[in-house]
């Protein structure tokens, strides 16, 4: 127990849960207030469980940011679900994410479903109040508190930063009473080769179309890191990377005409690399045909899924 004299310190778990899209990952990077996981409009963008670190001077949250649950389609789909009923089986709070800007569904239901064989306490959230009116948001929020027995229903806007601290806050309140779990200065326990990986997946992501997003993962080869020869001062890290599809016919999608396409993703991805290693990053990249991958426990454990 903490002294009389001195502030109580709360630190615990805090799961986020949802939908595919349900906008875990923006609200995650709003309340961490950097980029801890990628963000993208395509299901599936979330595969792992992802922790960002929040330090407030009340208590530390450790936010675990899963993948979308969902009826799943694939060995990958499977493991993915996995993922999230590990993670909720071990968390103090469960933040339930449900978007202001889309009706209601099935998807919402089955989740729900799901929380009902769980005892942590439960908050809703809707999520992109930005991207709707205040009687849809109103709507949506009676509707949603029909879902699951919540102990409090917060809407937030993760990207206009509407009721994010708000949130923060009240999560805090909720956690036992404990030290900080990580040091200061730290946001996420993501390894380095998998935050760089995840970073080349997100640039790809946004530059191709059809059914390579569902079939594509990222794995790194290789990192060089070396003194900069532009700056003996600085560090110069090469990257070689593989993206690997499940089809042929996939590989000329990401590689463009002329490789005009690999050549973009590599340029977007750079700058976040070069942010997340703070200096010049020289990234090669090579497409390669990984068969099936998603239904291939051997393929999905070496690409670590």
């Amino acid at each position: 127990m903490t002294p009389p004299d001195q502030p109580v310190h709360r630190s615990g778990f805090v799961a986020l849960v949802g939908r595919p899209n349900a906008g875990k990952t923006t609200l995650t990077n709003a309340l961490v207030g950097e980029k801890v996981g990628i963000v993208s409009n395509r299901p599936q963008t979330t595969r792992h469980a992802i922790r960002g670190v929040v330090h407030r001077p009340a208590g530390q949250l450790v936010l675990v940011d899963t993948p979308g649950l969902h009826k799943p389609k694939s060995l990958l789909g499977q493991r993915l679900n996995d993922v999230v009923r590990d993670t909720l089986a071990d968390v103090d709070v469960i933040v339930f994410c449900i978007p202001a800007d889309q009706p209601v569904g099935t998807g919402d239901a089955f989740i729900a479903r799901q929380l009902k064989n769980v005892t942590t306490p439960v908050v809703l959230v809707v999520t992109k109040t930005d991207a709707a009116g205040k009687k849809a948001i109103t709507e949506q929020l009676l509707a949603a508190s029909k879902l699951v027995d919540a102990v409090e229903i917060v809407p937030v806007s993760a990207v206009a930063g509407d009721q994010v601290e708000l949130l923060s806050d009240l999560l805090i309140k909720m956690l036992p009473e404990g030290p900080p779990l990580y040091p200061e200065e730290q946001t996420t326990d993501e390894d380095v080769e998998r935050q760089i990986a995840e970073l080349v997946r997100e640039a790809a992501l946004e530059k191709v179309r059809q059914e390579v997003p569902h079939s594509l993962a990222v794995s790194v080869e290789e990192i060089i890191r070396k003194p900069d020869p532009r700056d003996a001062s600085a560090v110069f890290t090469e990257i070689h990377a593989l993206l690997h599809v499940e089809r042929a016919t996939q590989k000329p999608m990401l590689l463009g005409k002329g490789g005009s396409i690999i050549k973009a993703i590599g340029s977007e991805a750079r700058v976040g690399l070069e942010t997340l290693l703070g200096g010049r990053v020289h990234l090669d990249l090579h497409v390669t045909v990984l068969g099936e991958w998603q239904d291939d426990p051997k393929k999905l454990n070496r690409l670590g899924y």
